[in-house]
């Protein structure tokens, strides 16, 4: 968008009656556009003349036109309203120092007068033999920057000593002895640095454009992973009983929130390798602007800015080899069913009838007696429960190594319950 809106040109968008940018555009037979308050009230003064004209073109017109409001122009004007794009089109407009009053957009600056021209205060340059020798460059906003503050001269002279613009004057004063070469020599070395950095951008933004599309393989092997990890988890639940169905869907859950994470956590390593290309190809589009400018002072003077590139922060290695990144929770969750159907079939086993049950404590009878009781038979039921809990979160994190996994906590978890009713 900012690219967009160096390339409008506010001057043509600007109402010929108001002088400020168009306002609610409306367009008039004859084709020109005007806001939509300007015309109506340039045309409510001519009411009694008995026809009604075009500011511009002077077309009159026998009845009042019926105004049609111009969209695509609505549009553009807001655009160009918008601070960015009138940052970037302020930027790009010279105007003539020439005019007087309302001052016309500059074609070319003279680096000999130091002055921006419309393209009619030009045309002197073009006919005259006296401006024959006189440097016409693309308008700019920085032709006091090619005087030196010091002797009031143009710097045509840069000093390699020193790393600076300077003028003849200082090259016999100041920077007596020093290495200087004309402007346009040390441009063309520049220019050489300059090719080199745009080299090893490119090669740079290629490297960054591997990174990405291996990380979108990795996305997709860890979507694929996960998917075949839920199914397979799926299909062990089913031999389960409906005791265990809930477990199953708090094992999907997580398996869909580890997935979520890895796919997460790569596509943020995605976006800031997105974004380094992006300041690499801004980066390189300044670069390129700068090798096309004309003008040799204002290209060393804008160089060292605009070539300094950082260095890489990150070295990225990125695995490209496919990975089962959850195939040993299903392979956990599958051992761990082996050992739920053996505690279950113990558990049957051990399992006795209410009344027999209710023989194990003896009523209680005092409030003490039924307070242990209760904290009995809930420490009794806490164990039953954690016996057939399946842990659902992985000891590991999903780049440490293997991928995540169900611990063999959860195993000796089993076992201790196991062990614990078999002791009551």
């Amino acid at each position: 968008m900012a690219k967009r809106g160096a390339q409008l040109d506010s001057e043509k968008f600007s109402c010929s009656i108001c002088l400020d940018l168009l306002k609610d555009p409306v367009t008039v037979p004859c084709g020109h556009s005007y806001c939509s308050d300007c015309i109506k009230e340039h045309w409510d003064e001519e009411k009694n003349s008995g026809f009604y004209s075009c500011p511009q073109c002077r077309k009159r017109f026998r009845r009042r036109p019926k105004l049609k409001k111009n969209f695509l122009l609505a549009e553009l004007v807001e655009d160009l309203k918008k601070p960015e794009l009138q940052a970037a089109a302020a930027d790009l407009y010279v105007s003539c120092d020439v005019c007087s009053g309302r001052k016309l957009k500059a074609v070319k600056s003279c680096l000999v007068c130091l002055v921006s021209y419309c393209e009619e205060h030009l045309q002197p340059h073009y006919q005259s033999a006296a401006f024959k020798k006189h440097q016409l460059v693309e308008p700019s906003k920085k032709l006091q920057e090619k005087i030196c503050s010091l002797h009031d001269e143009v710097m045509k002279i840069f000093c390699r000593t020193d790393q600076q613009s300077i003028c003849y004057i200082c090259l016999m004063d100041q920077h007596r002895g020093h290495e200087t070469v004309p402007a346009a020599t040390e441009r063309r070395q520049k220019q050489k640095e300059l090719e080199e950095s745009r080299l090893n951008i490119q090669q740079r933004i290629q490297e960054r454009e591997k990174n990405v599309e291996q990380l979108q393989q990795q996305t997709e092997a860890v979507s694929v992973s996960a998917d075949e990890a839920v199914k397979n988890s799926l299909e062990t639940f089913k031999q389960m009983i409906r005791l265990i169905a809930k477990r199953g869907d708090e094992v999907t859950q997580q398996l869909r929130f580890q997935h979520q994470t890895a796919v997460s956590v790569l596509r943020q390593l995605q976006g800031k390798i997105e974004q380094e290309i992006t300041e690499l190809k801004r980066k390189d589009v300044q670069l390129e602007q700068l090798a096309h400018t004309e003008d040799h002072t204002q290209f060393l003077l804008s160089y060292p800015s605009v070539s300094a590139l950082s260095e890489p922060t990150h070295s990225y290695s990125i695995q490209t080899t496919p990975v089962r990144y959850f195939e040993n929770v299903a392979a956990a969750v599958s051992a761990s069913r082996d050992k739920l159907e053996d505690i279950l079939g113990q558990n049957i086993t051990l399992t006795a009838t209410k009344e027999q049950l209710f023989l194990l404590h003896p009523q209680p009878k005092s409030r003490a007696e039924f307070l242990q009781y209760t904290a009995d038979h809930t420490e009794s039921k806490l164990c039953t429960q954690r016996a057939v809990v399946i842990p659902l979160k992985s000891e590991r994190k999903l780049y440490g190594g293997s991928s995540a996994s169900l611990s063999s906590r959860k195993v000796q978890e089993v076992s201790s319950g196991s062990e614990q009713r078999e002791s009551e």
